[in-house]
């Protein structure tokens, strides 16, 4: 099955876009007195995942509404044929081109990735919007998540994580150098390992709780 993956990156106060869903400070250019890195990170090899090789192994997009909004408000669409299913109840503009491959959906989190993961075949899912992405969280259904640090505080805008609805550890696989000093994490959500085994033949112990009866499905 598909695996259901998020690359963005994000202010080192959690902010994925600026108030007014501004993102220009992610490629504005910084003053000499202001480098994005120094001493042994500034030294560091950049070896980070890149857009391009992320997105090669991906074979659909879930999109949340805001997000698919400031794209298609740029004018230029950046995901060629790929399949875009976009999270909303509202009709998608009429106005400026929606290409062919893109699509609105409105269902619960796990109804829309499942739809996602059927569109992609046999490849991945990438995920992107903040609301979207702590749903599937909170529903514990991302994979892995590749989350660039910029160096930069933006004291407001619209956040990644802040908002889950649960407490979550995630388990940090990678380090890594991405362009002129920014911090990409690879992280994944961390899950606690299910009992897969058979039941006993003799009845396991909920059919055995005589205190609970709510576990026989009496309640």
């Amino acid at each position: 099955m598909s695996r259901v993956l998020v690359y963005c990156a994000m202010s080192v106060d959690g902010f994925i876009a600026g108030p007014g869903d501004d993102i220009a400070w992610l490629e504005a250019p910084r003053p000499a007195w202001a480098p994005m890195a120094d001493g042994q990170w500034a030294d560091a090899p950049g070896d980070a995942v890149t857009y391009e090789d992320f997105f090669s192994g991906i074979g659909a997009m879930l999109m949340g509404r805001r997000t698919f909004d400031v794209v298609h408000a740029m004018g230029e669409w950046f995901y060629g044929d790929t399949p875009v299913l976009v999270a909303t109840g509202r009709p998608l503009p009429t106005e400026g081109a929606v290409p062919a491959s893109v699509s609105a959906a409105s269902a619960p989190i796990a109804n829309l990735v499942a739809e996602a993961q059927d569109a992609a075949g046999d490849k991945d899912v990438y995920l992107d919007g903040g609301s979207l992405i702590r749903q599937a969280l909170d529903a514990d259904l991302v994979d892995e998540m590749i989350v660039t640090i910029h160096p930069t505080i933006l004291g407001a805008g619209h956040p990644l994580f802040a908002g889950a609805e649960q407490r979550r550890m995630v388990t940090v696989s990678d380090v890594r150098r991405f362009g002129d000093g920014m911090v990409q994490l690879v992280m994944t959500p961390a899950r606690e390992p299910r009992d897969d085994s058979p039941l006993p033949s003799d009845g396991g112990p909920a059919l055995d709780d005589a205190d609970n009866p709510g576990a026989l499905g009496h309640a």
